[in-house]
């Protein structure tokens, strides 16, 4: 089934809650939608979370690289060639991963509603359900608690604090945490590069009878070789994100002695389901475990993570709540999350349906 034509619109959205991370406060975000139309009238969703912080793919950046005229190349394409599709879209998209996973979430949902089947389910599904964390910025110790335990109201198990201004103050603010909530609730902490080797090793050391499960990008995302160089009980729990945007930097991360023990995949870096699934393979064979994550992000593009997620064996962790934080959104559907686990939808693509507005 060939393309018959192919759009997109920017759409701004309200957080419900502002967040702040180490270098950074956001208060809204704006995704691009990509919709592709096949000839016999389906169509395909996807979305681009363009983070200039993470490559310097802003928004009206991704808005021209997505203007329906730039991609007409893909018009008159058949569906079913997607792999070919998906190295000349790359080829042309490189630059702009965000943008590039937009085209690339929507080829897929529309070839997996041509096919009628759920895109897991065309991937390979390996998973039919896993809890999702939920993130808490940096704030007060007050506040942290406060939405700790809101999240624990909603059935969230999982909870991930962002820190990385000082590993006093973090060891500080998770000891309180860890006395006011439960103790089977589980604490992820996310240092988004604000630690260096001295901060990282104290601040392990600091909660080490705290529970904390493992620190996302503690360090700057170039320093490779010091994540390589640290002692195995330091380097196990480190999650690589900022420092791993494509395969190539997965391949040199997974090099032996390999430089983390586990992989935090998001579309928007690796520029989408075909390129994230590659990425996954490469942590497959030297054995690190995989976590998939997100941006603020509409349900379109959580879901693509989610099915993708879900399609890879060494799969141990998600955390895609970022659509959560939305205020609205334009679609509905795509997953489902009942008391923090998250499950796919059991309908033909990503399972999303537009919302009248």
């Amino acid at each position: 089934m060939k393309i018959k034509s192919i759009n997109s619109w920017r759409e701004d959205f309200g957080l419900l809650r502002p967040y702040t991370i180490a270098y950074k406060t956001t208060s809204d975000v704006s995704n691009i939608i990509v919709e592709i139309e096949l000839e016999n009238g389906n169509k395909g969703l996807g979305a681009s979370a363009p983070s200039e912080q993470d490559g310097g793919e802003t928004v009206s950046k991704s808005v021209n690289v997505l203007d329906k005229n730039q991609l007409e190349w893909l018009v008159g394409k058949e569906i079913e060639d997607i792999k070919e599709i998906s190295v000349d879209l790359k080829k042309r998209l490189f630059d702009t991963p965000a943008s590039r996973a937009a085209v690339d979430i929507a080829l897929y949902d529309a070839l997996s509603i041509q096919k009628n089947i759920a895109l897991v389910d065309l991937l390979g599904r390996h998973h039919k359900e896993l809890p999702t964390s939920i993130t808490i910025g940096i704030k007060s110790i007050e506040e942290s608690i406060a939405e700790a335990k809101e999240y624990e109201g909603r059935g969230f198990k999982i909870l991930k604090l962002k820190t990385g201004f000082s590993a006093e103050q973090d060891i500080e603010t998770i000891r309180k945490l860890r006395e006011n909530i439960s103790k089977t609730t589980v604490i992820r902490v996310d240092a988004n590069q604000g630690y260096d080797r001295m901060e990282y090793e104290k601040f392990i050391e600091g909660t080490r009878r705290l529970q904390v499960e493992f620190v996302e990008q503690p360090f700057n995302k170039f320093a490779i070789e010091q994540m390589r160089n640290l002692d195995e009980k330091y380097k196990s729990l480190i999650a690589a994100d900022e420092s791993l945007q494509n395969e190539t930097d997965a391949e040199l991360i997974a090099s032996l002695p390999r430089a983390c023990g586990i992989f935090n995949i998001k579309l928007m870096k690796s520029g989408g389901i075909y390129s994230a699934m590659k990425i996954a393979s490469i942590a497959d064979k030297a054995k690190i475990d995989l976590m998939w994550g997100c941006m603020d992000e509409s349900r379109i593009s959580i879901a693509a993570g989610l099915h993708a997620a879900f399609a890879c064996p060494n799969t141990k962790y998600i955390d895609l709540d970022g659509s959560l934080d939305l205020a609205y959104d334009l679609v509905e559907g795509g997953f489902e999350i009942k008391n923090g686990m998250m499950r796919t939808l059991n309908l033909p693509g990503l399972g999303l349906k537009k919302i009248d507005r």
